[in-house]
């Protein structure tokens, strides 16, 4: 490969890294042209699939900071750029696989940091990002939901204590008697309220004269 095709192919390789979510090794040995755009299309527009030549992914990963990643570039090398949903990614490749033993998944890369085949298989057995998102909606809703009751319970609490003054001042009136109006009507009429006082003494003092009278009756 002459030395600007070189470059070029670095530059493109370097710029799939930087663009890329996390990206996935693979070796592809033993597996069909037909195979490999099989699995191109069930990657979808998750990740770009391309083969490399391991030198040039060596420059790349040099000039992108990756640290670790040579042992993982031998033999034919394929990388998965995922460009989507990482985890969605991670089990096309992991089912592709299954299916497909010879295709190998090496490792790869996320957050810039290497990782083994065994990290590669735990991220295909997370749930996707669309099922964490809807679970995350969830929660929030039903913390929405807890939110608002506790904000109606003591409105729907004062609603049913003044339903029942209410249902209590109609059987008996005097009850409002010390309510928010009684101080301004002590002020402007304090007859009123020694009026008050001896219509609400004198019905006391009726029982007990009817009892003395009760008495004498029944000693005569």
């Amino acid at each position: 490969m002459a030395r600007p095709e070189k470059t070029a192919a670095v530059a493109e390789i370097v710029e799939s890294f930087n663009d890329a979510a996390g990206a996935v090794l693979t070796e592809y040995r033993g597996l069909t042209v037909k195979q490999l755009q099989e699995l191109r299309r069930s990657l979808g527009e998750n990740a770009n699939y391309a083969v490399v030549k391991n030198t040039l992914a060596k420059i790349a990963a040099t000039e992108v900071g990756i640290v670790g990643f040579d042992d993982l570039l031998t033999g034919p090398t394929a990388i998965a750029f995922i460009n989507g949903d990482v985890v969605e990614a991670a089990k096309g490749l992991r089912d592709f696989a299954k299916a497909n033993p010879a295709l190998v998944i090496k490792g790869g890369v996320l957050d810039g940091k290497p990782i083994d085949a065994s990290e590669v298989a735990q991220l295909a057995d997370l749930e996707s990002r669309e099922v964490l998102l809807g679970k995350i909606a969830g929660g929030m809703l039903a913390s929405l939901s807890q939110a608002v009751y506790l904000l109606n319970a003591p409105i729907a609490q004062a609603a049913r204590l003044a339903g029942a003054l209410q249902a209590k001042a109609e059987e008996d009136p005097s009850i409002l008697a010390g309510g928010a109006g009684t101080p301004a009507a002590a002020e402007d009429a304090p007859a009123a309220d020694e009026a008050v006082a001896e219509e609400t003494e004198a019905p006391a003092e009726a029982p007990a004269e009817t009892t003395d009278e009760a008495a004498e009756s029944t000693d005569a």
